[in-house]
């Protein structure tokens, strides 16, 4: 179903809690929304990482390489991003195409377009968490999978939505990732199954895991913004 703008209000009435450096009712594990979409959470733990390293990641990675150094297994490849994308400078607004696989259920076709996250948390509560240094990086894009995957009028596909929430800590960084999914399938006799949300909970926890262990490295060896990578002897 095409999600109206007051179902998408509904759904989202309580988004800004994620961007509280409280914990949340749902910090790891799926749930069954009320209009029949899937609701999956995963938290990991970014030891030397932090939400500026991640915001820049967006505008680097840009091939398949790229992609099986943050997941080995699952990411399969890079089919590019669109003009919207400016390396070391923009994703918003971007689109990417990829294949990937969620541990055993088989690669499909994904889109995903990103957005300011002003569009959906409320602007002030949103600038007032990076004034309190509560986030330092916040990902909102729009989300699809599956061949031929059906996009509206502003070209965001229709199927899902996907949040990435950083808050740094003195260890590192942690990364809150919400994931709300299918809307095409919800209100049928066939919704998403339980099973995909599992999947996406490990394939998220694998892939941020596997990112922390070359991210700071790689920020600093190829960031344009003129960062200095710690002396560490």
């Amino acid at each position: 179903m095409e999600l109206t703008k007051e179902v998408e209000q509904l759904m989202f009435k309580d988004i800004n809690n994620l961007l509280s450096p409280k914990p949340i009712s749902l910090e790891a594990g799926i749930k069954r929304l009320e209009n029949g979409m899937l609701h999956v959470a995963m938290r990991n733990v970014m030891p030397n990482c932090k939400g500026k390293m991640l915001d820049w990641w967006f505008t680097y990675f840009e091939t398949t390489e790229d992609l099986k150094l943050w997941h080995p297994h699952d990411h399969v490849v890079h089919s590019g991003w669109d003009n919207k994308w400016i390396k070391n400078e923009n994703y918003i607004g971007a689109t990417i195409h990829a294949t990937e696989s969620l541990g055993e259920i088989p690669p499909v076709p994904a889109v995903i377009k990103f957005h300011h996250p002003a569009e959906i948390f409320n602007p002030e509560v949103l600038e007032q968490a990076y004034t309190n240094i509560d986030v330092s990086a916040v990902v909102y894009a729009r989300i699809g999978f599956g061949e031929n995957t059906p996009t509206d009028g502003n070209g965001d596909p229709m199927d899902g939505y996907m949040f990435h929430v950083v808050r740094d800590t003195p260890q590192g960084c942690t990364l809150r990732s919400h994931f709300f999914l299918g809307a095409s399938s919800a209100g049928s006799n066939d919704p998403l199954p339980d099973e995909i949300g599992f999947g996406l909970m490990e394939h998220c926890y694998c892939e941020f895991t596997y990112l922390a262990q070359v991210l700071p490295s790689l920020y600093y060896a190829e960031n344009t913004r003129g960062d200095k990578a710690p002396f560490l002897w």
